[in-house]
């Protein structure tokens, strides 16, 4: 059978890329450069395949660049199965949960009844709920098991604004966990397959087993320590709310306090992981220090 032939115009709407980005992709060595005849440019399957390919890569957050060396690799005989299959795995679900729809009828019902607007926007915007193209009455639930945390937390009496906070700073410390997870698993279990770029195509096929077999690791390590540390504050917690003294002050405890990834990589280059907490407290202290002095020495003229 032989291969189909394409003009560019044809080429863009079989890919759904513009003509625009075909050309682009063509001064950037993404596209392998077409057939000339007379004054036409003639492109085949191939090329079809490929701008499947470069779309697929994008929307899984790859650069045009890191795309191309990849593209590269293949092309060169080194092959690319094992790295999109690297791809795939990491860029596939990491739950078991799966999304759900949910109609704002249903919404509003499972929060008392009362439409709220402004909660429903910064749903959206936390991506606990997703917007459905076209249907302005439904939207779709990434994880349901989140929205149902919500809907407990707001049935017991705690007010909506105050769980998006929540979640917003429980986001922040989960995103560090994650981060410190990956760091230490590339350093100790991947770095010797993907230590350079791209990696071969074994290399990238033991990585993505690899990948499968540790996926659950995190979430089973966050699972263990969440439920010591809430057992153990939780006791402590109605220890003194039972003691005769009462309970005590809130800001007695330790507070947690997101710190930017970048932040906290930096001072943990700086004084090592175990001191950093203690850097930044001590930094802290000194600021606060020096904003009281200068508050003492050059009071502010009613």
């Amino acid at each position: 059978m032989s291969e189909a032939e394409y003009r560019i115009e044809d080429l863009a709407h079989h890919s759904g890329a513009t003509v625009r980005t075909i050309r682009a992709y063509q001064d950037r060595g993404l596209l392998p450069t077409p057939e000339r005849r007379g004054r036409a440019n003639v492109y085949g399957d191939g090329h079809l395949a490929r701008l499947r390919q470069i779309a697929d890569l994008l929307d899984r957050g790859y650069t045009l660049a890191s795309i191309k060396e990849l593209l590269e690799a293949w092309d060169a005989g080194r092959g690319l199965g094992g790295v999109l299959g690297l791809v795939a795995e990491v860029h596939g679900p990491w739950t078991d949960e799966e999304a759900a729809r949910i109609s704002r009828a249903e919404l509003d019902e499972r929060f008392g009844g009362v439409p709220d607007d402004e909660a429903v926007e910064d749903a959206v915007a936390l991506g606990v709920l997703e917007r459905v193209a076209g249907r302005d009455d439904e939207f779709l639930v990434p994880s349901p098991q989140e929205l149902a945390v919500a809907v407990e937390l707001h049935a017991a009496g705690v007010p909506l604004k105050a769980i998006s906070g929540h979640l917003r700073e429980l986001r922040g410390q989960v995103e560090h966990i994650a981060a410190r997870f990956l760091e230490f698993t590339t350093e100790h279990v991947f770095a010797r397959y993907l230590g350079h770029t791209p990696p071969t195509d074994t290399d990238a096929a033991e990585a993505a087993s690899l990948v499968r077999r540790l996926r659950p690791l995190a979430q089973q390590s966050v699972d263990a320590e969440l439920a010591r540390a809430m057992r153990l504050f939780a006791t402590r917690h109605l220890q003194q709310h039972l003691s005769p003294a009462g309970p005590p002050d809130p800001y007695d405890d330790p507070q947690p306090v997101s710190v930017p990834a970048a932040t906290l990589r930096a001072v943990e280059g700086l004084v090592g992981t175990e001191n950093a907490p203690a850097f930044i407290t001590a930094a802290t202290e000194r600021e606060l220090q020096a904003r009281t002095l200068d508050a003492l020495a050059f009071p502010q003229q009613p």
